[in-house]
């Protein structure tokens, strides 16, 4: 894609955030340099063009990532000094801030990002967007016997009817504490009608049960993952990857008995293809364990900050990217994936700005 066109808004707010955030802190573009440099410091006159509202350079979004960290809490000039704090030093009120500012800048950098970019929290979206989350609707086969899945029963529970409902009831709470001025809604695929296709798409489940992800997997022809169904041309399936005239199958594993021992998950985002300005995002395993995982892997307070930090840091600028992971089983409970884990990472991918 073509470089990011320069932006006076960005610059001058830049400009206002050195001057006026904290007046008498009278932080210097000298400063600010050796700050956001970190252990390699900017020159005063980079600095100076990315708050030239004549001439504005356009800054590096990893850049502005470290102007948000600096700008979001007063201890970043405490004593003196300036500095970017390490993300985990910050508070949950610090991270939010940082989180807003970091998202203003982005929008006012403008250029070549898109919807999908990753932005500091995966699972905040811009106020007043609506959110949809799709589940696959449980088989029939194997609702069948279940009292509360027949709707003509007077126990009848809605929820019942969805595949998945762990993963859907923790990725519903943390999305709606994370966005609360957007409409954030709950269907199963064949409850969708044409406008929920044009929201920010979260899908649950993989293409053997749900259907929007497979219609949105195939249209993403640059992905060189696909899911191979259970039962298919591999007993307990998996996610095949193709990559230099190869492939390679990440398959989960059971034992003799049939018991999960581990299985594999899929976290997919990327642009829309039913709305370029809103993004589609899928969390899948070959089993509901699996599934969870990849919930999990972004929302369990435990383990959300470091893989937040890992895809910032391995995806930046991304038009869109994925992770296939280990989901380990112990006592019949799925563990959260922590990416930073080397093993935990089966494949990444990204489509990166060029």
């Amino acid at each position: 894609m073509s470089q990011a066109k320069p932006r006076p808004a960005l610059a001058r707010r830049l400009r206002e955030l050195r001057e006026k955030e904290w007046p008498d802190a009278g932080i210097t573009q000298s400063q600010l340099a050796a700050a956001i440099g970190g252990a390699k410091p900017l020159s005063v006159s980079l600095i100076s063009s990315w708050e030239n509202i004549e001439k504005p350079v356009t800054p590096p979004i990893k850049r502005l990532d470290a102007y948000a960290t600096l700008f979001a809490t007063r201890r970043s000039v405490e004593g003196g000094s300036v500095r970017v704090l390490p993300l985990e030093n910050l508070t949950d009120d610090e991270r939010k801030l940082r989180d807003d500012l970091l998202v203003e800048l982005m929008k006012l950098r403008g250029g070549e990002e898109s919807a999908a970019a990753p932005l500091p929290d995966v699972w905040r979206f811009p106020e007043g967007e609506d959110i949809t989350i799709v589940c696959a609707p449980l088989p029939a086969k194997y609702r069948e016997h279940l009292t509360y899945a027949n709707p003509e029963s007077a126990d009848f529970v809605t929820l019942y009817t969805y595949a998945d409902p762990d993963a859907l009831i923790v990725l519903f709470g943390h999305i709606r504490s994370r966005n609360p001025d957007n409409l954030v809604t709950f269907k199963t695929s064949d409850e969708l009608v044409l406008k929920d296709y044009t929201s920010h798409l979260i899908l649950l489940g993989g293409v053997d049960f749900n259907k929007v992800t497979r219609d949105v997997i195939e249209r993403v022809a640059d992905l060189p993952v696909e899911q191979v169904a259970r039962e298919a041309d591999a007993e307990h399936g998996g996610f095949r990857v193709k990559y230099a005239g190869r492939s390679e199958l990440f398959e989960p594993k059971l034992d003799r008995a049939g018991r999960l021992l581990e299985d594999v998950a899929h976290f997919y985002r990327g642009v829309s293809p039913f709305n370029q300005e809103r993004t589609v995002t899928v969390c899948n395993g070959m089993y509901g364990r699996g599934t969870l995982g990849a919930v999990r892997a972004l929302t369990d307070p435990r383990f959300r900050d470091r893989n937040q930090d890992y895809i910032r840091s391995r995806f930046r600028g991304a038009d869109s990217f994925s992770v296939i992971s280990r989901v380990l089983i112990v006592a019949g409970n799925g563990l959260t994936p922590d990416w930073t884990i080397e093993d935990n990472v089966l494949h990444e991918w990204s489509k990166a700005d060029e």
